[in-house]
């Protein structure tokens, strides 16, 4: 299971969320609190919007809290919507192109979690994509051929009928071929202006999410940054959070249920 954090709001230095603090990012991915895997060492990235129409990304293979490129950027950069991930495989090689996020035109992408059965369901999603998406996906991870299926759905105009389209594809599909593995995931997608997220599971065991909104902005994390729960606010299972960023700077909080039919 991974560890990730989306921000949306006034601008911050993304320094203080992956290094600052009792449970920075970074201290997450060598102590987590909430993941069965306590170590998430296998590889680490960041996307953040700028003044560029397309996200900047960074990635890196290693562990994250040892990569002095990531520390050196994040005490500089700084931005109104960023996200940053680190990684614990659950099969995939550790390798650049499996790293988190993952960017496509606008839009940036990173998930927490596992599609219960994939390495017997890969070759049937991949079917389901666009020529593009198909030719677009470079890595081996079920999070990018998630993002490229979303694409296929028509994320870009609209992301929530194409978020909820490609889990309840996903779910059908492990259901015809009776695949007993839960499919679990907590992810995130932006396109600057709007952060869409899903904390969900075919069982009774999504992975956790929380939200905390303060300082002019906010925060979406796998688990919260620091001790103090005042600030934190468990997402539930199976919802859909949308957060916009309106003209006057404020942040629009949008929170619905999240429930799959499977035809």
């Amino acid at each position: 299971m991974c560890r990730w954090l989306a921000y949306i709001g006034e601008p911050r230095l993304i320094e203080q969320f992956l290094y600052e603090g009792p449970h920075s990012l970074c201290e997450q991915a060598q102590h987590s609190h909430k993941a069965k895997l306590g170590v998430h060492g296998d590889g680490g990235g960041l996307g953040w919007y700028g003044k560029a129409p397309e996200p900047a990304l960074y990635r890196d293979a290693g562990p994250a809290w040892a990569d002095p490129n990531l520390r050196e950027l994040t005490r500089v950069i700084e931005s109104p919507v960023f996200f940053a991930h680190v990684r614990a495989s659950t099969g995939a090689p550790n390798l650049l192109v499996n790293c988190h996020p993952f960017r496509s035109g606008e839009w940036l992408f990173m998930h927490n979690g596992q599609i219960g059965g994939f390495r017997k369901l890969r070759r049937h999603l991949y079917a389901m994509l666009s020529d593009d998406c198909f030719d677009a996906t470079v890595g081996g991870t079920d999070s990018e051929l998630m993002f490229q299926l979303m694409i296929t759905r028509g994320l870009y105009s609209d992301p929530a009928r194409a978020i909820r389209e490609t889990v309840r594809e996903i779910d059908e599909l492990r259901r015809q071929h009776r695949i007993s593995e839960a499919f679990r995931a907590t992810f995130a997608v932006s396109d600057r202006r709007s952060v869409h997220a899903v904390r969900w599971a075919s069982d009774r065991h999504s992975p956790s999410l929380y939200l905390n909104e303060a300082d002019g902005g906010v925060l979406l994390v796998s688990e919260p940054l620091d001790e103090d729960t005042s600030k934190w606010t468990a997402v539930p299972a199976n919802s859909y959070v949308r957060l916009d960023l309106e003209n006057d700077g404020s942040i629009d909080v949008h929170t619905e249920s999240f429930l799959v039919q499977n035809g």
